[in-house]
């Protein structure tokens, strides 16, 4: 199928991304890369009478960076991660997290920002940014304000931006050299979505500990008694089983065994591959 009628308008920054948006109402898009609205476009489960480009606006590609994090534009790639282009909030986390987003070819067009606005439960920056403990900063024509991920997911591809809002930017806190990452994904073959995933930081700099469940078509899940079962001290099948409950036996034995793998990468060096 090819994508129903609509108006294309390109935005070359930010300000006129959301003078674009609120002009044209409550049915117009914002759009990127287009790798996750574009199928969704051509199968007809979207018809929106205008989208907006916000791939080209100059203020969206940006890093900002501070003492305590670093502020990423939400129109950065997949692909501007995987190759090192900016600054890293983390021990060189981001980019094998990047490198194993779907293909090269949709790495060069997705971007952060995007992914993140699509919600879908198994995508990769939506899991681990989640555990990384990032936060959106989210722009229309009244102002800018800041949303914790797990506060901007309600639901399978839903979150809570209203029509005429736009992702500006992720912000990414940094992460101490102490810090520890694990990350797995369980993918029935090279560029499909999870079927299950975990991510786990510890940063005893900071004082946080996160595990977090994903691809469980819902939003991920901040499980409950983390210190716990990185110790071994907690029943992982138990505590995934209370805090996700209706996992079908399948996909309980995957969520499981993904959990227990992020953990065991606990000890990979910074860098190498979850």
């Amino acid at each position: 199928m090819k994508a129903a009628m609509f108006k294309m308008h390109a935005a070359s920054d930010l300000d006129s991304a959301t003078r674009l948006l609120a002009d044209l109402g409550g049915d117009a898009k914002p759009s990127a890369g287009s790798q996750s609205l574009g199928p969704m476009l051509n199968l007809r489960l979207v018809r929106p009478d205008a989208l907006v480009d916000i791939g080209r606006a100059g203020d969206l590609r940006g890093v900002h960076e501070t003492p305590d994090a670093i502020v990423y534009g939400a129109a950065l790639t997949h692909a501007a991660f995987e190759d090192g282009l900016g600054p890293d909030a983390t021990p060189g986390w981001l980019a094998p997290i990047a490198r194993h987003i779907a293909y090269r070819a949709v790495r060069n067009r997705g971007t952060i920002g995007g992914s993140l606005a699509h919600a879908d439960p198994a995508a990769d920056w939506v899991v681990t940014l989640t555990a990384l403990g990032a936060s959106v900063i989210v722009a229309d024509r009244s102002g800018e304000y800041e949303i914790a991920l797990p506060d901007l997911f309600v639901g399978p591809l839903q979150t809570v931006l209203s029509p005429g809002q736009v992702i500006r930017a992720v912000r990414l806190p940094r992460r101490s050299p102490a810090a520890r990452w694990g990350y797995w994904k369980f993918c029935r073959k090279v560029g499909e979505f999870a079927k299950a995933s975990a991510a786990v930081l510890i940063d005893p700099d900071s004082g946080e500990t996160r595990l977090v469940a994903g691809a469980i078509d819902a939003p991920p899940v901040l499980l409950p008694q983390a210190e716990e079962m990185i110790a071994g001290e907690a029943d992982i099948a138990t505590a995934i089983a209370r805090a996700v409950p209706g996992l079908s036996p399948a996909r309980m034995t995957l969520q499981v065994t993904a959990t227990r793998r992020a953990i065991a990468a606990l000890s990979i060096q910074p860098g190498a591959r979850p």
